[in-house]
């Protein structure tokens, strides 16, 4: 079956799939050498982002990453993919650190949204997104974000802010879940199926609207078929992509940036609208 014959709602349910790859499956494939840190020198760890140094065909880059589970104990340490704030805080100091050194920051998105919990709320949660959102905009190294799975909400875009995008071929990148969605605005959270079919949150629709910048091609079926033939296509993905980033002038690179993501949402008025 041809990519673009698949309903947005059978990706949802690729993406969800229990064989499903996550980050740490790809990490030794793509990257040699992988050194975790942890920690926001603040408040603690966040098992939910995964950050740390590799080599990406000899090259130095620092690695972000949300981190799904494939059981209920990875998803139990993990949070569900759902970070704190201390784990986009651990994510900035990274992104910050790399900046210091010089190297790429390469950032995976892979969660349903940031956790909404109390104690979340009570650390800063809205600020700790934000806070990136802004300082990656001004981050003076390349960028390279990566949907793999999901991309919901303000979770993945603390990570989203970008140079250039690249989604798997079945992944979703949407402001909120089709079942979020569905239950606001039809107060039914059963419609989810029907919402997700009409939300445009396809690498091919956000690709249409100039979000996406690249569409990876996943394995026949989706990536847990075949992800090393996944992982591969990432790779190349990213050595093309810095390659290319890494010749432009900081300066260049970084009103190029502004620009991307000033132009998200452009529209124009019709003379009837204006009537």
């Amino acid at each position: 079956m041809s990519m673009n014959n698949i309903t947005p709602w059978k990706k949802m349910e690729i993406i969800r799939h229990k064989n499903r790859p996550t980050i740490r499956d790809y990490l030794p494939m793509i990257f040699e050498d992988f050194y975790e840190m942890h920690g926001d020198r603040l408040y603690g760890d966040d098992g939910a982002i995964i950050g740390g140094i590799g080599r990406l065909r000899g090259m130095p880059v620092t690695i972000i990453a949300e981190v799904k589970g494939r059981d209920l104990n990875e998803n139990k340490q993990s949070n569900f993919a759902m970070p704190h704030p201390e784990g986009y805080r651990k994510a900035l100091r990274l992104a910050k650190q790399a900046e210091k050194f010089k190297r790429p920051v390469i950032c995976f998105i892979d969660t349903p949204g940031a956790f909404c919990g109390i104690e979340a709320e009570k650390r800063g949660q809205g600020e700790a997104i934000a806070r990136n959102l802004f300082e990656f905009m001004t981050l003076k190294t390349p960028v390279v974000s990566v949907v793999l799975g999901e991309g919901g909400s303000g979770g993945a875009l603390a990570l989203g802010v970008c140079d250039e995008l690249g989604m798997l071929s079945n992944s979703i990148y949407s402001v909120i879940s089709p079942r979020g969605f569905a239950s606001i605005l039809w107060k039914d959270a059963s419609r989810e199926k029907e919402a997700c079919n009409i939300m445009k949150i396809t690498a091919e629709d956000l690709t249409e609207l100039q979000i996406c910048d690249a569409i990876i091609e996943e394995s026949e079926g989706g990536a847990h078929n075949d992800p090393m033939m996944t992982a591969e296509n990432i790779e190349e993905f990213l050595v093309k992509t810095l390659k290319e980033k890494m010749q432009i002038d900081i300066d260049v690179l970084l009103n190029q940036r502004y620009t991307k993501f000033r132009k998200i949402g452009e529209f124009e008025e019709s003379a009837a609208a204006e009537e």
